[in-house]
């Protein structure tokens, strides 16, 4: 079992930036990548970021140069640098972990954190 603890959303005007954190526990071995999701009303919910235990990481095309994930491992917590913030980016994010125990994968999810971007 792994617990994912969200951190860092509220409410920022266009253009403005905010930090999301991601704290994990329990099983963290067993995570092999952590991310980002997003869910906007009436939308599904779609990638936002995604970082691996290497560091390897990619984004949606629509944050690209605006957003940044990071992991700090002694820490095991995941963050989202987000700037440069358009109203479309308001959404619910979510912290995401794929864990892999032998063949066997499966996702944990954070409750989400609100994101608010007004024009």
């Amino acid at each position: 079992q792994v617990q994912l603890a969200e951190s860092g959303g509220g409410k920022v005007q266009a253009g403005g930036s905010l930090r999301l954190s991601c704290a994990a526990s329990g099983s963290i071995f067993s995570i092999t990548s952590m991310g980002w999701y997003r869910q906007a009303p009436g939308k599904q919910r779609e990638l936002v970021a995604r970082i691996t235990t290497r560091g390897s990481t990619n984004y949606a095309d629509s944050v690209k140069g605006r957003f940044t994930i990071s992991r700090d491992g002694a820490k095991n917590t995941v963050y989202l640098q987000m700037s440069s913030l358009k109203p479309e980016d308001t959404a619910v994010y979510y912290c995401n972990a794929e864990t892999w125990v032998n063949t066997d994968e499966m996702d944990y999810w954070g409750l989400g954190t609100q994101v608010t971007v007004s024009s």
